[in-house]
């Protein structure tokens, strides 16, 4: 299926993947991170999934969440009737757990199971047994329990199963994992913790204060964010997926399944302005802790938990999606030297406290030798916001993000009080501002550029006025929006940066899609410059691309009309977020 064809739920520590058929084929266990048990969307049948679906039908009639809740309905309308699956993850209460109701809407409808669970990404066939009336599979530290209301028949590796559901009948699956060296877990009912679930995420939209035509999308990606959160330490992966390409068949697959810290700010943004205070404190929580230690040692991006070491390998046994590999777990650009990441972290403290969340003790003296060392680390070239794995380069916006480190400090003692070296702050400001005015910027073609020397553009250049570093109305921001209008847009969506043979600056073969994030980038900065009409329509087209249950990608691919990248992504539905507000 396309990338777009499927929907997600989760419990706030791990994540499914959906698909229009009926079909599970993205399931990591107990954490966003961990092994996945359900892995066909890497692979196929062999290497795990659970479809539960009419039998002989493929694609649904339609699917919906249920209101404001990660609850998925999917409907199949057949020549005998209909039915309709409910898929959910119940709160985390001491195991995960993964529920399925068939319900029979009308008529009579004949229903297949089919379940094959793979641990460690497909690679690990368990050994099952039935035991108290469940199917138990266990292989190494993971064991899995199934409650099933007909016989599950082993075939093969895999097991399956064939029922009849009439009008106003119900039958109910429920999959739960545990440390294969604990006692079997209790079982859950299904009808009680569908009520809980609804519940939860009811409770927790109410919360949300925003009005305005675009409600229902920034709640639904509010929603897309929560479910993203692994709820005991406050971190917001970036995706719950791994190797969904940027290009169908090609090599830039990663995982995405970490905390990026640039991400901080933004995050802090838009959930403290639509009411989340608490998740707000909880993600600020969690970034205090992930940066705690040496300035030097700042990385961009850590696990859940505040995990530092993130190896890059790959997974040879799996085919990828669409033929898309390598299959790669862990991130190498852990280890990068991006300095915008600086200017995020600090800009991240600043707006916290203006935007009203109390001070922690330690939090200023950290950002402090954060700041310091920035001093003397800025002048560097860098792997630059794009985690390019070609040679480091003098990129302008990591530049910017660095003048804005400086400006924000600037700011957090002239206006919140605070103490440091405000003149040597000041000094630096205007040091960088000037360097990057006189040699970041093409004075032929009236723009900046994506580094010092060059002439290719990108598309981070959209956030010179957003993060305040020149107003909207210079020449110089309208030149470069201008620019990139003109060449880094395809059928009106903004690619990163000009990709082709000659220009090798990420180090990677292949193309790639628009970046969505970017889009939403560029229709903030034509708000920003007065072309609110034009901004508009390009929020509008953005919104057309998510899916039938409001989801968006990484990237989407202007010439097939697919989404591309790891889905969903937590970047792109943040911006999302941003550009309604800047709407409204």
């Amino acid at each position: 299926m396309r990338i777009e064809d499927y929907a997600l739920i989760g419990d706030t520590q791990s994540a499914a993947l959906v698909g229009r058929d009926g079909s599970i084929d993205w399931l990591c266990l107990p954490r966003f991170d961990s092994p996945a048990c359900f892995a066909k969307l890497l692979g196929d049948e062999s290497n795990g999934s659970w479809r539960l679906a009419p039998t002989g039908h493929h694609m649904a009639t339609r699917r919906a969440y249920v209101d404001d809740t990660l609850i998925l309905e999917t409907v199949w309308e057949t020549s005998t009737g209909t039915v309709k699956v409910v898929d959910f993850m119940p709160p985390r209460h001491a195991n995960p757990s993964l529920v399925r109701i068939v319900e029979g809407v009308s008529g009579t409808v004949d229903m297949t199971v089919e379940i094959s669970i793979r641990f460690d990404y497909g690679r690990i066939v368990p050994w099952t047994r039935r035991f108290g009336g469940r199917l138990h599979a266990i292989g190494g530290p993971d064991s899995v329990w199934i409650a099933a209301p007909l016989h599950l028949e082993g075939s093969g590796d895999r097991h399956t199963g064939a029922f009849t559901i009439a009008a106003g009948q119900r039958r109910s699956f429920v999959f739960t994992w545990h440390p294969s060296h604990q006692p079997e877990p209790r079982g859950i009912d299904p009808g009680e913790q569908l009520a809980e679930t609804s519940r939860f995420w009811e409770e927790w939209v109410s919360r949300c204060w925003l009005p305005g035509r675009y409600r229902a999308a920034v709640v639904r990606s509010l929603i897309t964010l929560k479910a993203l959160t692994y709820s005991p330490t406050g971190g917001i992966v970036a995706a719950p997926t791994t190797s969904l390409p940027e290009h169908l068949g090609g090599v830039r697959n990663w995982d995405y399944r970490y905390c990026w810290l640039r991400d901080a700010a933004m995050t802090l943004d838009a959930l403290t302005e639509s009411g989340y205070v608490t998740e707000a404190g909880a993600w600020l929580d969690w970034l205090l802790r992930a940066i705690a230690g040496r300035p030097e040692d700042l990385q961009i991006m850590y696990g859940v938990a505040g995990e530092r070491r993130l190896p890059e390998q790959t997974l040879d046994w799996l085919p990828g999606y669409e033929g898309s590999r390598p299959v790669r777990i862990g991130n190498g650009a852990a280890g990068q030297l991006q300095l915008d990441v600086y200017g995020e972290v600090l800009n991240c403290f600043y707006r916290a406290r203006k935007l009203g969340m109390p001070p922690h003790d330690y939090a200023w003296t950290i950002v402090c030798r954060l700041m310091d060392f920035l001093e003397h680390t800025w002048t560097q070239p860098d792997e630059g916001l794009w985690e390019v794995r070609g040679p480091r380069r003098h990129f302008v916006h990591s530049k910017v993000m660095a003048w804005v480190a400086a400006d924000r400090q600037v700011r957090a003692i002239e206006e919140l009080g605070h103490t440091g070296p405000l003149k040597r702050w000041r000094a630096m400001r205007d040091r960088i501002h000037a360097e990057v005015c006189d040699r970041g910027f093409d004075r032929e073609r009236g723009t900046f550029t994506q580094s010092y020397g060059s002439r290719e553009l990108d598309a981070a250049l959209l956030l010179i006025p957003i993060v305040g570093f020149l107003p909207p109305e210079d020449p110089r921001v309208t030149g470069t929006i201008d620019a990139i209008e003109r060449e880094l847009m395809t059928d009106c969506f903004v690619l990163r940066y000009p990709i082709s043979e000659s220009n090798h600056i990420d180090g990677l073969p292949g193309a790639e899609g628009a970046f969505l994030a970017c889009s939403f980038w560029l229709a903030e900065a034509l708000n920003l410059v007065g072309r609110k009409d034009d901004a508009m329509v390009l929020f509008e087209r953005l919104l057309a691309l998510t899916n039938d249950v409001g989801l968006l990608p990484e990237e989407y691919d202007p010439v097939q009309g697919r989404h591309l990248g790891n889905f969903p992504q937590a970047f792109t539905h943040l911006h999302l977020i941003h550009t309604a507000l800047a709407l409204c």
